[in-house]
């Protein structure tokens, strides 16, 4: 009599248990991150028709070249526009070479130490400071001056160009200096020890190799930067920067007004036309931004095939 071969358990492959769950929950947390990503996608596109339908109408080329008015049908960017201008060019001047350098002197020249990771923390915790906190600084600082005793530290330069751009640039610069040095990282070791092993000195190697091989990267994190300050108001109200400004800016000295600031005095108006303005000046700011943007990506995109 033939016995009947013995029948071997059978092995399951799908998860049980603790295993299970954690792959349940898994899949069910890609689900609820995509449905985060196209809420605030969502909201954001709902936000640009709203601001289109309301903006375009008004947006034309009178809307860029007229002074600001009490009436919104003659009011316009022009001055606001000018003083962005001027803004954002002393702010360049003012924080980029500081930036760079700072961050050059940070990763190439400066020794490592306690107070080398003590200067990098405080600027790692700088970058997160609100933008109202700076306008305080400015304020106190650049608008109204520093005495002690009856000595002058810091002269008042009052609500002027050079005094918001000092502000802004105090706001931006840490962040530079952040991207700055993760572009100069990110340049390889051999290249610096191939430099010096050929004779040249410290110097020469950062100049003729790891600045241009991290000149993408500090590009980038500049332009995004000067971006951000393009649409501050905070710092720029806390100074006392004007919503009224019927003149071109000629000098840093002057009285100032920037688009940001503009679109918020336009937005407290209780008239429907001037939040159409409001909104108007929003696709001008959102065109600056965006241009800024494709620059930074076009400038990064070139260097790198080089």
């Amino acid at each position: 009599m033939a016995l009947a071969p013995p029948q071997s358990d059978q092995i399951s492959l799908r998860a049980q248990g603790r295993v299970a769950r954690r792959q349940a929950f898994s899949r069910l947390s890609r689900y609820i991150l995509l449905l985060a990503t196209v809420t605030g996608i969502g909201v954001l596109v709902v936000l640009a028709v709203d601001t289109m339908v309301r903006g375009l109408p008004v947006l034309d080329w009178q809307f860029i070249t007229s002074y600001p008015s009490r009436n919104a049908e003659e009011a316009g960017l022009r001055s606001s526009l000018l003083g962005t201008v001027w803004v954002m060019g002393t702010t360049i001047i003012l924080a980029i070479p500081v930036a760079i350098g700072t961050a050059v002197f940070l990763e190439e020249f400066a020794p490592k130490g306690r107070f080398t990771s003590v200067v990098r923390l405080n600027i790692a915790n700088l970058a997160g400071v609100p933008s109202i906190i700076y306008g305080i600084l400015g304020l106190t600082v650049f608008v109204r001056g520093v005495e002690l005793q009856g000595v002058t530290l810091f002269p008042a330069l009052g609500t002027t160009i050079l005094a918001g751009s000092l502000t802004l640039a105090l706001m931006i610069l840490p962040m530079t200096v952040i991207a700055s040095v993760e572009a100069i990282r990110q340049v390889p070791p051999s290249i610096r020890d191939g430099s010096l092993a050929l004779g040249a000195t410290r110097l020469q190697t950062v100049r003729h190799h790891t600045l241009p091989g991290a000149l993408p990267g500090i590009m980038t994190g500049t332009i995004l930067a000067i971006s951000r300050a393009a649409g501050e108001t905070a710092a720029l109200i806390m100074i006392g920067a004007f919503a009224f400004i019927a003149f071109d800016n000629k000098s840093v000295n002057e009285d100032f007004t920037t688009v940001a600031i503009q679109i918020y005095n336009w937005t407290t108006r209780p008239q429907e036309a001037f939040r159409a303005n409001a909104s108007a000046g929003i696709i001008v700011l959102m065109v600056m931004v965006i241009g800024l943007n494709l620059v930074a990506v076009l400038i990064r995109e070139r260097f790198r095939r080089k």
